[in-house]
């Protein structure tokens, strides 16, 4: 048994560039699940697109763009599950391992030349609920190795984050050059990068990490168990009713079931905000400030709307519409997956000297929800371009407007990101902390959900009226947000 690290204990930990040593052991073991992650994510459409004499899977396009948009909701609506069960059953430090195995196993079962249909959509099952477990718990983690006056805390999350994007980074290039041998060699490599983050995890864990995850915060009371069982085994049950269903009338094709798991990802934040609203727990001051949190909740679906279409809508377009050329170099579309995390290490720094120099006079939070959907609105109205100016025929586009814009939604997610789930938990309700930060998440999963339905409709011919659509409304939507900040902030009784 390891004990407690005291605080003075935490506050002289400086093994890992003058952090705590579990720090590289979070570090490292993020980095490989986001190399695996991004990686599988950057070549996903792909394989489930070609044709199979090419390798993939040979569905439907406007099918795949849906499936990528159905996968990344389920994985923050699995998400809030991973971060209940920390909670309240096994601790942080086991839902990271659990995780990670299932991700591995999810990213193996890709790698199988003959599992076909059935190995894609086992697999999405297995990384849906892994990264759910994995990815909230183990940034949670990350405070339980400073003390609470450390002022090195803030400094071990940005290195943390650092991790993340290097990842994120590096894992396109390796699994776009792989696909060209074979999509299964590229999803290999994706489990082998999850493998190693979990035995740096397994091997450092007990010497670096002390207690921290071992805990379980919130465990389920004996009196509440029934309770509980009787909770997830209603839905399970539901759920395979639904299914039975479907099954026996001939319903339970993939159309419907993407279609039922968009209604759930939109429905769930309606439900919180219900229950939190007519709450008798949620007083007067606290209703207004959930008040203020919906306009918000609603401008980060929006410009997660955006920001995810980067790998399943802008994809296509780097496969179909792009040269495959830039500076006489050809690339594989893939590659533009790294673009992102490539500008979020650079651009990360850069916005926290301007946030910190600008001080009291940076703008509040509603204005920079609108800086950023304005950010995002514009990275999508900038792609009206090539089809306005060359036509819509494949290979003619230049690559910089793609890169272009990634770069003005890179901007964007900087202005509203890292600031979503501060102000989450300024304005959630006291009874309801802990979902708020779910519901936070849940911004992200409802995004994906209607991408789902209208990522189908978009194909080269109508390239410049889906771009300027969308971009449009977001430009709208974030000017109507800048206007009624004053309203929101009298609503958000001191937070800004």
């Amino acid at each position: 048994m390891f004990k407690k690290m005291s605080v003075d204990q935490k506050n002289t930990d400086t093994g890992f560039f003058g952090h705590p040593k579990g720090l590289s052991t979070l570090f490292f073991t993020e980095l490989w699940e986001r190399f695996s992650y991004y990686g599988m994510r950057a070549i996903l459409i792909y394989y489930m697109y070609y044709s199979i004499s090419k390798g993939g899977l040979g569905l439907d396009e406007s099918l795949s763009i849906a499936l990528m948009s159905i996968y990344g909701s389920l994985i923050y609506m699995t998400g809030v599950l991973g971060g209940w069960l920390a909670d309240r059953v096994f601790g942080t430090r086991k839902a990271v391992f659990y995780g990670g195995i299932l991700i591995m196993v999810g990213h193996v079962v890709l790698s199988l030349p003959n599992a076909g249909v059935t190995g894609l959509f086992s697999s999405m099952v297995f990384l849906a609920i892994g990264t759910g477990l994995l990815k909230p718990n183990v940034s949670s983690m990350i405070g339980d190795l400073y003390s609470p006056e450390d002022a090195r805390r803030a400094g071990g999350f940005s290195i943390f984050y650092m991790g993340i994007n290097l990842g994120g980074f590096l894992a396109p290039y390796v699994t776009g050059s792989l696909m060209k041998i074979s999509f299964h060699v590229g999803f290999l490599i994706a489990a082998v990068g999850m493998a190693l983050g979990l035995i740096f995890f397994v091997i450092t864990q007990n010497k670096f990490l002390g207690d921290a995850g071992k805990n379980v915060p919130n465990p389920i009371a004996k009196e509440e168990r029934g309770k509980v069982t009787l909770l997830f085994g209603s839905i399970l049950g539901g759920l395979l009713i639904i299914a039975l269903v479907g099954y026996l009338t001939g319903t339970l094709i993939v159309g419907n079931v993407i279609n039922f798991i968009s209604f759930v990802a939109i429905l769930l934040p309606i439900l919180y905000f219900v229950a939190m609203l007519r709450s008798k727990k949620t007083n007067t001051e606290e209703r207004s400030r959930l008040l203020a949190y919906i306009p918000l909740f609603l401008t980060s679906v929006m410009f997660w709307m955006i920001q995810e279409q980067g790998s399943s809508v802008l994809a296509v377009f780097a496969n179909k519409r792009v040269s495959q050329t830039l500076f006489n170099f050809e690339i594989s579309p893939a590659f533009y997956q790294s673009f992102n995390p490539l500008f979020i290490i650079f651009l990360s720094p850069v916005f926290a000297l301007i946030w910190t120099k600008l001080g009291k006079r940076q703008p509040s939070t509603p204005r920079k929800f609108s800086l950023g959907l304005l950010f995002a609105g514009s990275s999508f109205l900038i792609m009206m371009i090539p089809g306005l100016i060359g036509g819509t025929a494949e290979h003619t586009a230049s690559p910089i407007w793609l890169i272009l814009s990634f770069l003005l939604v890179t901007v964007g997610e900087l202005c509203l990101s890292p600031v979503g789930l501060g102000v989450t938990t300024q304005l959630a309700p006291r009874a309801f902390a802990a979902q708020t930060m779910g519901v936070w998440f849940l911004s992200n999963a409802m995004a994906q959900g209607i991408n789902a339905q209208i990522g189908q409709i978009f194909t080269p011919d109508i390239e410049v009226q889906y771009f300027g659509t969308l971009g449009i409304i977001a430009v709208i939507v974030g000017l109507i947000m800048f206007m009624v900040t004053p309203q929101l902030l009298k609503l958000m009784k001191g937070v800004k």
